[in-house]
Formats: structure tokens, C-alpha cells, sequence
């Protein structure tokens, strides 16, 4: 077998072996997720970002609880245990779409990166952290920007109060 995938004695094309690679990819896939579960009442959502079975229902039965995720406040309100996170992803968890979303938007993939340049020998850990510490600190500043402005447009889009008008003496009427 020089240039393709020998199976029972034929080669297979190209497209043969990326459907059979994308079947096993799906067959051998990690059956711990990381993923929302959904809380809160109808047209309010609230989630838990929790560790489960891939195979357990949405709501169902989890490992463990990382954090929190409000998608009503502006900017979305993210509570999550980084370190914990970390953990899981190491041992080969795999996150859904908007788990990876909002790992990322707090740090925790990059975090992951930076330790995996450490591994690797590309540089020490204390640089690693003096990476994350300064990246975090620059998001932080964004976020709050983020907040103040979305409160100063809340502001600016209430309506004032209602003042009222002084009341005049009816014409030639006497008072009193």
C-alpha cells in the first residue's frame, strides 16, 4: 500500500477513506460532554454548565457542575470554575458548540494553549501565567466597558419622569 487504504485487498478513493474516517471518528468519539443545561422558567433562560454522559438527556443526569451562563444580562453573565474546566478538557471531555464559545470568551482554551506550549518545552510556566494574567486583565477592562455602555443606552432609553404642571388659578374665578 503505497498511496491509499487497503481494504480487503482493493484501494479505496479519497472520498471512500474521508467517509470511512468520519465514521470512526463518530463510532470512537469521547462519550463525556461538556454542555447547558437548561433551567429557568418559559422565555427565560438560565443554564448550568455541567460534565455528562453524551448518551444522558439534556436536562438529565451530570458529573459535575461547572458553572453558570445568563444569556439575559448584557454582556451575557458567565460564572464558571476555570480550573475544574481545565481539568476535564485535559482528560479528553469534549465541548459543544456553545460550551466552546464561552470557554474561550473566558479564557480557558487559551489557558489550555499556553499550558500546552509548556509541555512542549516552548516556555515556562511562569510565563505561561504572566500570558494569561495580562490577557484576562485586557478582557476584564472590555467587559466593563461593555456593561457601562449598555447601562448608559438602558439610561438614555427610559423615558422621564412624569413632572407636573403647576395648576392655574381658573380665569376670574376666586380662590379660596
Amino acid at each position: 500500500m503505497i498511496d491509499g487504504f487497503a481494504f480487503s485487498g482493493a484501494y479505496l478513493s479519497f472520498a471512500a477513506q474521508s467517509i470511512l474516517f468520519t465514521a470512526f471518528k463518530f463510532l470512537f468519539k469521547m462519550p463525556v460532554k461538556i454542555r447547558l443545561q437548561r433551567h429557568g422558567s418559559k422565555k427565560r433562560p438560565f443554564y448550568f454548565i455541567v460534565v455528562a454522559d453524551a448518551r444522558s438527556p439534556r436536562d438529565g443526569k451530570f458529573i459535575q457542575k461547572l458553572g453558570t451562563y445568563n444569556p439575559l444580562t448584557t454582556p451575557a453573565t458567565v460564572q464558571l470554575d476555570r480550573q475544574r474546566a481545565l481539568d476535564w478538557l485535559h482528560k479528553g471531555a469534549q465541548p459543544t458548540d456553545t460550551v466552546r464559545k464561552i470557554l474561550s470568551y473566558k479564557g480557558v482554551l487559551y489557558l489550555k494553549h499556553l499550558l500546552r506550549g509548556v509541555t512542549l518545552g516552548l516556555f515556562d510556566e511562569a510565563t505561561a501565567m504572566t500570558k494569561f494574567q495580562s490577557w484576562h486583565s485586557e478582557h476584564e477592562a472590555q467587559i466593563r466597558k461593555r456593561q457601562e455602555e449598555a447601562q448608559r443606552e438602558r439610561r438614555s432609553r427610559r423615558t422621564p419622569p412624569y413632572q407636573r404642571r403647576e395648576r392655574r388659578p381658573a380665569p376670574g374665578g376666586s380662590e379660596g
